[in-house]
């Protein structure tokens, strides 16, 4: 087997896991994530975090990477704006957080 499919093999494995989660109580809600993310997921995040629009990144994590129980996404890039305006940045931030603190301890695996 090559190193490519091998790399493939253990990518797919990641993503075959149990879903994590997050309860968020001002939400009244559980945000779900996968503990890895591919880069076409990762490409606008990185993208923004590159021109230190930090908070525009960490709204693109939840976009991208915030799931329903049924691993569907819980937010659409129409909901960008509502949530830059309208949604407490310490709650985000706190979700946000949760989700890449688990990536990376995955990475670091």
């Amino acid at each position: 087997m090559s190193v490519l499919a091998k790399a493939r093999e253990h990518y797919k494995s990641q993503l075959s896991g149990e879903l994590q989660s997050i309860e968020v109580p001002e939400w009244e809600t559980t945000v779900y994530y996968k503990s890895t993310s591919n880069f076409l997921q990762e490409q606008k995040i990185i993208k923004l975090h590159g021109e230190g629009k930090m908070v525009e990144a960490l709204v693109e994590t939840l976009i991208q990477k915030a799931l329903d129980a049924d691993g569907k996404k819980m937010f659409t890039s129409a909901d960008r704006d509502i949530m830059l305006r309208e949604v407490d940045p310490n709650v985000m931030i706190r979700v946000a957080t949760a989700i890449n603190s688990k990536e990376e301890q995955d990475l670091g695996n």
